[in-house]
């Protein structure tokens, strides 16, 4: 009998002896709660049930079974309903969501409330539903499409469903239009039929032939395989600078487990950068692959996982919510830009995908690689412990050379909308050589504010402490913490004047300038306002690579990944504000963003340009970056947080509070750092007001709490929370505790 049948066997004893379950429900409560069976020998441990919960009845997750109970029998309630007969997850993963909750100190019933796609968390049943997808008519066998020549669109799509029958969640995908589908209809050509799923099995194949290694990528690849035909769990970081060809190392490995019948989970730090690896992987693998991260609908959702569970595809590719995804066969994760602060959930669950990846891969024993140009701190110390395995390529694949970096003193220079005459002339000399220029601006919308010019009245948001941005398209003020938008007033709010004017350059502004400025060229915004819509920023991107704009701008969207062949030019606006941070990850972060922005310049045989604008050009990291590069950095960085105690050598965990009133928030801190100044293990830090003091209408305070050893604070924090739990001065404020904190603001 295997383990797993085993541990089954055991759920079953359980269940058919006890009297009571026991049922995490997702509600911020750290405990889980009785109730009495409705049916024995269907409550499995990792099932949902339907159970009434106060005045309502929710989904909850049968966690184990009880003899006895602290509630009197009589007030218990019986569940409701039986929504699964088998345990929603395999019992590793299913391990893995225990030791999260525990390692996280969150609620159990919201960690796997987050772990399942939203339709299981509503109590729809973990199986296939009916798909409606458009077939041909016996009209639309015979018809010609050359009588549909005057509706393109329309002869796009029965060309489609000619060559075999197209599901319409397709559509969109295909670029084919709900308009189109409607006339094809109407002149019966095709009609929608419902057809449940079909799936065939997959074997290793390849689409294309593999690329041609240089040596450094030989030697990572033949490193990577050693380990992994050993069959364990063994995690291995590749840092290799920017255009180094990490992906075709990726792709090469993975060829390795899928050649085993093995999946790969593939994840990403954001849905910008899928469609692109999508892509690549369809190219190479002719395999089934699927893409699960929020944009898709919450059926489509479903589909991928239940694709991924029974073992139906190959690669799953994904974002940070990906790793609960179960998989039939695991052989590998892959987490590229594993340095990127996205993989870490700020609210709620406050987990980190990347260290639970590690985790997971412990539990069902199975390798990680984690990727990055820029890795993480945390990722360098465990290298350095020996607990990872590290390769690198030092060097740009294929004709790519390494870039040119320029530094433009911004002091007492005449700037055109943040832009300095040396960046103007360099991207003169740029777009006349029919290259393309990136310019990067992490700052949306027109505006950081709009200013009265007589008397000084700024934009503030009532809800936040904080300036609203202008935005001049959707002629609105815009709050970026809390959402709050109003219209641009005429009037100054304080005085009634009408001289209103803005400061701060935004990416909406830096758009209008590109038209003043380089009108014979085509400019494109890429940023999370221009990219609302569903499928835009893939239809960008391609827009991009085939060289229909000039010059592109824009956020962080910009910055990771994204391949651009034609880009020589590369400049950083603005980055001042981070060299002067109190969050002592702040350097970290702007020298992976400096590298990372960077590594968009000179990817093809063009040789690559990036200037840097700061008033601050004598700053020590800024020269570190310039002169020695991203390693070099990294090294005396780990020094320096040795040296002070700071994560990765030491522990944190952030208590934050919010309420309506700024006392009551502070007295709740207060109250908890009373009760921690008993214990000498761990330094208590606070409370004080958080960065963004008010947000929302709330006010918020923070305290740090910080030892040498982690088990030191989970012990403490274990010791603690439960009676931080029954605080009165609770009821006047909101709490939470993230671990392992990435953001202070």
């Amino acid at each position: 009998m295997t383990t797993a049948d085993q541990t089954q066997q055991q759920r079953l004893d359980s269940e058919n002896t006890a009297a009571y379950v026991q049922v995490a429900v997702p509600v911020p409560m750290r405990r889980v709660f009785d109730y009495l069976p409705v049916r024995k020998a269907e409550l499995a441990i990792g099932a949902r049930v339907k159970v009434p919960f106060g005045h309502r009845r929710v989904i909850g997750y049968v966690v184990g079974h009880s003899t006895t109970t602290q509630v009197s029998a009589e007030q218990l309630k019986a569940i409701t309903a039986v929504t699964d007969a088998q345990p929603l997850w395999p019992d590793s993963l299913w391990r893995l969501l225990l030791w999260s909750a525990t390692y996280y100190q969150h609620p159990l019933g919201e960690v796997l409330a987050h772990a399942a796609p939203i339709a299981l968390r509503q109590g729809q049943a973990p199986a296939y539903q009916q798909t409606k997808q458009l077939e041909l008519t016996p009209a639309g066998e015979i018809c010609d499409l050359t009588e549909l020549k005057g509706a393109p669109q329309q002869q796009r799509l029965l060309a489609r469903v000619k060559r075999e029958p197209l599901a319409v969640s397709a559509l969109a995908a295909e670029d084919l239009r709900p308009a189109a589908v409607k006339a094809l209809k109407d002149k019966g050509l095709i009609r929608e039929t419902q057809v449940m799923p079909e799936f065939a099995a997959w074997t290793a194949s390849l689409a294309e032939e593999p690329h041609q290694l240089n040596p450094q990528q030989a030697v990572a690849v033949a490193a990577i395989n050693t380990g992994l035909a050993e069959q364990n769990a063994q995690t291995w970081l590749v840092e290799g600078v920017t255009g180094s060809g990490k992906t075709e190392v990726y792709l090469q490995i993975m060829h390795k487990v899928l050649l085993r019948g093995q999946q790969v989970l593939v994840m990403v730090p954001e849905i910008g950068l899928t469609p692109q690896t999508v892509q690549r992987f369809r190219n190479r693998f002719d395999v089934p692959v699927i893409v699960l991260h929020s944009g898709l609908s919450d059926n489509e959702r479903l589909l991928g996982w239940l694709q991924a569970r029974d073992g139906h595809a190959a690669i799953v590719l994904g974002t940070r919510s990906a790793i609960f995804t179960p998989l039939a066969n695991p052989g590998l994760i892959i987490i590229d830009e594993e340095h990127d602060a996205s993989f870490k959930q700020q609210d709620g669950f406050r987990y980190n995908a990347r260290d639970l990846a590690i985790k997971r891969a412990h539990l069902e024993n199975f390798a990680v690689v984690l990727g990055s140009a820029t890795p993480s701190l945390e990722s360098l110390a465990n290298v350095r412990a020996g607990r990872y395995q590290l390769v690198q390529l030092a060097n740009r694949a294929g004709q790519g050379q390494p870039v040119k970096n320029l530094l433009v003193d911004l002091k007492q220079q005449r700037l055109q909308q943040g832009l300095s005459e040396t960046l103007i002339a360099l991207m003169t000399k740029h777009l006349s050589a029919g290259n393309q220029v990136l310019l990067f601006l992490n700052r949306r919308g027109y505006a950081s504010a709009l200013i009265c010019h007589e008397c000084g009245w700024v934009s503030e948001c009532q809800r936040c402490h904080a300036n609203m941005t202008v935005h001049q398209q959707t002629h609105t003020l815009q709050c970026h913490h809390c959402g709050a938008q109003r219209r641009l007033p005429r009037q100054c709010g304080g005085c009634g004047s009408t001289q209103l004017i803005t400061r701060g350059l935004g990416t909406e502004q830096l758009e209008e300038t590109m038209q003043h400025l380089f009108p014979d060229y085509k400019a494109i915004r890429i940023d999370r306002d221009s990219t609302r819509r569903k499928g835009q920023l893939e239809d960008y991107l391609t827009a991009v690579n085939r060289g229909e704009y000039q010059i592109l701008l824009g956020t962080q969207m910009l910055a990771k990944g994204h391949h651009f062949p034609e880009v020589t030019l590369v400049a950083l606006l603005d980055v001042d504000g981070a060299l002067y941070s109190s969050d002592f990850r702040a350097p970290e972060r702007l020298a992976q963003l400096y590298i990372q922005v960077a590594g968009r310049a000179g990817r093809a045989a063009k040789k690559g340009t990036v200037v840097l604008q700061t008033h601050h050009p004598e700053h020590p990291l800024i020269q570190e970056l310039i002169n020695n590069g991203y390693q070099n950095f990294a090294l005396s960085a780990l020094e320096e947080r040795a040296q002070a105690m700071l994560p990765p050598y030491a522990a944190m965990a952030l208590l934050r509070a919010e309420a309506d009133d700024a006392v009551a928030a502070e007295a709740l801190l207060m109250a908890m750092a009373d009760r921690l100044q008993q214990q000498t293990d761990v330094a208590v830090i606070g409370p004080m007001p958080a960065i963004l003091a008010r947000r929302a209408g709330r006010y918020r305070f923070q305290l740090l709490l910080h030892a040498t050893e982690r088990k030191a604070l989970h012990r403490v924090l274990h010791q603690f929370l439960p009676q931080f739990e029954t605080l009165p001065e609770g009821r006047k404020a909101r709490w939470s505790l993230d671990i392992d904190p990435q953001d202070f603001s």
